[in-house]
């Protein structure tokens, strides 16, 4: 598989797993069939970007030649590689990972012995 066709992959994948998950599609289309798709199992999969990606990379990976295990390589690449593109493009702040530090306040023997 060339370079291009990967990445072109996984542009399209993104855009189709952002249309499905976050987006209303032209005419509400796509608004319609997340609503028609309620709570349950099919609504929550198309609510989630990092589930969805999985599933709609399927396609893709089956349609790549190559071997069974490398068209599962390719199908968990193709969703990862959405992933990605998803965290890199989101408008969400980010949390701060970071534990916060507070310094403590210093001991009055090591003020003593400064002095």
């Amino acid at each position: 598989m060339s370079v291009l066709l990967f990445i072109s992959i996984i542009l399209a994948n993104w855009r189709l797993t952002h249309l499905f998950s976050k987006e209303d599609g032209p005419f509400d289309i796509i608004y319609r069939l997340r609503r028609l798709a309620g709570d349950g199992f099919w609504g929550k999969l198309l609510d989630c970007f990092y589930c969805a990606s999985v599933w709609v990379s399927l396609p893709f990976a089956i349609y790549v030649p190559g071997t069974w295990v490398e068209k599962l390589i390719y199908w968990i690449a193709f969703s990862g590689g959405a992933c990605l593109l998803e965290q890199m493009t989101a408008r969400e702040p980010r949390e701060n990972k970071l534990p916060e530090f507070k310094e403590d306040e210093p001991c009055a023997t090591v003020e003593a012995k400064e002095m």
